[in-house]
C-alpha cells in the first residue's frame, strides 16, 4: 500500500460488522524503542501491552514541523509509504539510491522509534525496466534487489514487507512480472534473500482485505502454511486494515489473527485507516471510532498480534481522498492535526484516559441484525435485532433507542407495529413507526424500538427482539431497496441501523 495517490488498492468490502467497544493492541515488530519517558503516548499505552502504535509517514511531510513533533512523540514506529519502493530505490537496473529512505530512518533513530520497511516485492511501483526484462532475467532482478536493498538498511528497519499484495481478491495469485517469471515459487525466493542479506529482521507478507475470514485471507493462510512446512524463513503476515463505514467491519478478525497465530507467526495491522463518505458527521465519526477500537481489542486479543500501524495519522496526508473520490476523513487527527474521537476510542481501548481530545469516545453500543423474512415482496417486514453492550460498564437501557430505515412504497400511510417475543419481555421493548421528514432513497419511514427500563451488562445482549410491521390496508413492501434491509439469516453487525442514547447517535449510518 502507498501514501501516493496514484497506488490504488482495491479495498472495497462487503463483510458485515460494525462496533463500538474498546480497543488494544499485541507484541512488539523487533525490540522496541529503548525510551520510556513518554507517557500517556499511543505508542506508551500500547507498549504497557507489550505492543507498538505506529504511523506510517513520508518525505514529503516531514518538514512540516507541528506534523514531525506529533509523529516523533506520539508514535514509536513509522513505515516510509513510498521511500523504500523499488522505483524510488533502483531506478535504473543497478543503480541504487537510499537516500529517501535514510531520512526517514534517520528520523526514526533521533525518536527511539523503530522502523518496518515497505515494501522489497510489489507488483506496482515498479520502474519500467523490472517489468522489460526477458522472463528469464527476473528472478535474478529481484534477488538482487533485495539483497542490496535489505543489505543496506541491516540494523535500521525492524521488519520488511517482503511480498506485498500477492493475492487477487478470489484468492489466486496476483499476476506480476515475478508470478510470471516464477510462479508462486517467487515469494519463497524474496524470503529467503531478505534473510540471507539481514537475518535479524522480521520478514512478513503483506496484504489487504486480509483482515476477516474469507477466501484472500484462507489463500493467505495456505501460503504461509505451505512455506513454514517447506522451512521457508517467515516471521509473520501484516493485515492493511483499509476498512471503510460504508462497508461493515471484517467478518471474524480476531480469530483470522488467532489462526495465524497458532502457526506460529506473528500477526500486524500495518496500514490502518477507516475511510467514509463526505460529508463526515456524528454518527459516521461515531462508526469510524468504533472500527478503530474494535482493530485494537482484536489485535490485544492476540497474544502474537505484535502492534498497529496508522497509514499516516492525519488527514492532512492521507492518501485516501486522491484515490477514493469522494471519500475521506479516514485518520485519527484532522487536517488541523486536532484529535478526533476514532482517536478517544483508541486511547481508551489501550487502557488511558478519554484522550482528552474533542467529541470525547465513542458509546458501547452495537446493534446486530437478521432478516427473519424470506420474501422481500410481502406484506410485513420482519426484522431481528439485538443490542450488545460491548463496553466495560453497564448501560441504562431507558435512553436507547434503535432505528430501522424502510420504504413504504404505495398504499396506506398508517402504519402499526409488533413485538412478538424477547427475552426481555416484549411488555418492556417500545416501537413506533416514525415518517422522515426529508425522505432519501431507501428511507422514508423507520421503525424506532426502545425500552421501558433495565440496564445492560458489560459484554451482554439483550437477545433477539423479534419484531414486525405493516400497513394499515395490508398492502405490499418491495424491501429490496430499504435502505437498513438485508438478506442476512443470522445476526451479524448492521451499519445502516442505528443505535441513540439520549438521542446521540453512538452506533450506525444515517441515511
Amino acid at each position: 500500500m502507498s501514501l501516493v495517490k496514484r497506488c490504488r488498492h482495491g479495498h472495497a468490502r462487503g463483510l458485515p460488522t460494525l462496533l463500538v467497544g474498546t480497543l488494544a493492541l499485541a507484541t512488539t515488530l523487533t525490540g522496541g524503542p529503548a525510551t520510556a519517558a513518554r507517557q500517556g503516548t499511543l505508542h506508551d499505552l500500547a507498549a504497557a501491552q507489550g505492543r507498538y502504535f505506529g504511523s506510517a509517514t513520508d518525505n514529503p511531510e516531514l518538514p512540516d514541523a507541528a506534523y514531525a513533533a506529533t509523529l516523533g512523540s506520539e508514535f514509536g514506529q513509522i513505515t516510509p509509504g513510498n521511500s523504500m519502493k523499488w522505483d524510488t530505490t533502483e531506478p535504473a537496473q543497478g543503480r541504487f539510491d537510499f537516500t529517501k529512505g535514510d531520512v526517514v530512518t534517520g528520523f526514526a533513530r533521533q525518536h527511539g522509534q523503530t522502523v518496518r520497511g515497505h515494501t522489497l516485492v510489489w507488483h506496482s511501483q515498479l520502474p519500467g525496466w523490472v517489468a522489460a526484462l526477458p522472463t528469464a532475467r527476473v528472478g535474478a532482478a529481484m534477488t538482487g534487489h533485495i539483497t542490496e536493498e535489505a543489505t543496506h538498511y541491516r540494523g535500521a528497519v525492524a521488519a520488511w514487507d517482503v511480498v506485498n499484495e500477492p493475492f487477487n481478491e478470489d484468492g489466486t495469485f496476483r499476476t506480476s512480472p515475478f508470478y510470471t517469471a516464477m510462479g508462486s515459487g517467487y515469494i519463497a525466493t524474496a524470503l529467503r534473500a531478505a534473510h540471507a542479506a539481514d537475518p535479524d529482521a522480521k520478514l512478513y507478507l503483506n496484504d489487504y482485505n486480509i483482515e476477516g475470514l474469507g477466501a484472500k485471507s484462507d489463500a493467505m493462510y495456505a501460503l504461509a502454511s505451505e512455506l513454514i512446512d517447506e522451512g521457508v524463513p517467515l516471521d509473520g503476515v501484516g493485515m492493511q486494515a483499509h476498512l471503510a463505514v460504508q462497508y461493515g467491519f471484517p467478518y471474524g478478525m480476531r480469530e483470522n489473527m488467532q489462526r495465524f497465530a497458532d502457526l506460529g507467526l506473528d500477526v500486524a495491522v500495518t496500514e490502518l485507516d477507516v475511510r467514509m463518505r463526505l460529508p463526515a458527521d456524528a454518527a459516521k465519526a461515531a462508526t469510524q471510532a468504533s472500527y478503530y477500537q474494535q482493530v485494537v481489542e482484536a489485535c490485544l486479543a492476540v497474544g502474537r498480534c505484535v502492534g498497529i500501524t496508522v497509514w499516516d495519522y492525519t488527514d492532512k496526508y492521507s492518501w485516501v481522498p486522491g484515490t477514493f473520490p469522494g471519500e475521506g476523513a479516514a485518520s485519527l487527527y484532522d487536517e488541523n492535526l486536532a484529535p478526533k474521537p476514532a482517536y478517544d476510542a483508541v486511547r481508551a481501548a489501550l487502557g488511558g484516559d478519554d484522550g482528552g481530545g474533542e467529541g470525547g469516545g465513542p458509546g458501547a453500543l452495537k446493534i446486530q441484525y437478521r432478516n427473519s423474512d424470506s420474501s422481500a415482496t410481502d406484506n410485513q417486514i420482519k426484522p431481528g435485532l439485538q443490542l450488545v453492550n460491548t463496553g466495560g460498564t453497564a448501560v441504562s437501557l431507558a435512553p436507547v433507542t434503535v432505528r430501522y430505515w424502510f420504504t413504504g412504497d404505495n398504499g396506506a400511510s398508517a402504519y402499526s407495529s409488533w413485538c412478538d417475543w424477547s427475552p426481555l419481555d416484549c411488555s418492556t421493548v417500545t416501537h413506533r413507526v416514525v415518517s422522515v421528514a426529508t425522505p432519501v432513497t431507501g428511507a422514508d419511514h423507520y421503525l424506532e424500538v426502545g425500552f421501558t427500563g433495565g440496564t445492560l451488562a458489560p459484554g451482554a445482549s439483550t437477545g433477539e427482539i423479534q419484531l414486525r410491521l405493516n400497513k394499515a390496508d395490508w398492502s405490499n413492501f418491495d424491501e429490496s431497496d430499504d435502505y437498513s434491509h438485508g438478506t442476512g439469516t443470522s445476526y451479524a453487525d448492521a451499519a445502516k441501523i442505528a443505535v441513540y442514547v439520549g438521542g446521540a447517535p453512538v452506533w450506525g449510518i444515517e441515511p
